[in-house]
């Protein structure tokens, strides 16, 4: 067991899938417990530094109790879960650290869903929460243990501004997380705006391939002003009518630029409000239910 600089036991993988296996088979005592960090980051770790990081660790816990129930993850980090009618242990972290703990599964799945309720702005001029939401991203592949019955609803955005923050958000969270908990599986879905009917815009990221964002322009003219319009807007070619962005090894910066693209292009055929958008076809790799609580519009 090593330590760090506040005193905080950091597990080796081995420990940590010890530790596991004790909240999962044996969760009585370490119930209302607080959780126990299993790993700790790098201060200005980067995305990438903190999944590679965390693969480890979540590997050897795999190994040891089974693929999760629930995969998963917040704006902060990954939120995963081995889960059943009675208790609930959840692999969580953040920009500092990763931790283990073990709840009662109605206490904490109660505890979420009054926060998924009652947070959340009312109003373009209120702050958004998309940051404090428990989970942000959560695919359901049928594994071990019992699934929800019920979900909670997903927080809605309340301005266009306020949906870019969770796009980019999303997008980081699946940067980071995603490649750990499904290898290199696609995860997908194209939002339609009730202002500009038919058209999809498709957004995508998988470890192989990157970020990659595109938009059907088929409809529009292939002339030099139509590319140099495109082109200021943000996007890279056009393949058979659909113009397109990628970015093979996405951080932040790039996260946020596919972010501030996409809301650039729908603003530009119309949408003025989040209300008008819809994810359609949210699929990881056409296995299970993903659900996308934290993206800010109806799916």
């Amino acid at each position: 067991m090593e330590y760090t600089g506040t005193n905080q036991p950091i597990l080796s993988p081995g420990g940590a899938a010890e530790l596991a296996l004790m909240l999962h088979d044996a969760p009585d005592p370490h119930f209302d417990q607080p959780p126990v960090q299993v790993l700790a980051y790098d201060p200005g770790a980067s995305l990438r530094d903190r999944r590679e990081a965390f693969r480890e660790v979540y590997d050897t816990i795999v190994a040891r109790i089974g693929e999760p129930t629930l995969y998963g993850g917040s704006a902060e980090g990954p939120n995963v879960r081995w889960r059943d009618s009675r208790r609930l242990v959840v692999l969580t972290g953040d920009r500092r650290r990763a931790q283990l703990s073990v709840h009662n599964t109605d206490t904490l799945e109660n505890e979420e869903r009054r926060t998924f309720e009652w947070g959340g702005a009312w109003s373009a001029d209120e702050p958004h929460d998309f940051d404090f939401l428990p989970y942000i991203w959560q695919l359901d592949r049928s594994g071990p243990g019992e699934r929800p019955i019920e979900r909670p609803g997903g927080r809605m955005a309340s301005s266009l501004e306020h949906f870019e923050t969770a796009l980019a958000l999303l997008l980081a969270a699946w940067v980071e997380q995603l490649a750990v908990q499904v290898g290199e599986d696609w995860a997908s879905f194209s939002v339609t705006s009730g202002a500009d009917r038919g058209r999809q815009l498709l957004i995508s990221y998988a470890l192989e391939d990157g970020l990659h964002v595109s938009v059907d322009d088929r409809d529009g003219e292939d002339s030099p002003e139509r590319d140099r319009l495109m082109r200021s807007r943000g996007w890279h070619s056009r393949d058979r009518g659909w113009w397109q962005a990628d970015f093979a090894e996405p951080e932040r910066g790039e996260v946020a630029a596919v972010a501030r693209l996409a809301i650039t292009e729908l603003r530009a055929r119309g949408t003025k409000e989040p209300e008008e958008l819809r994810a359609r076809d949210v699929s990881c790799k056409d296995r299970g239910e993903l659900w996308l609580p934290g993206l800010g519009i109806r799916h």
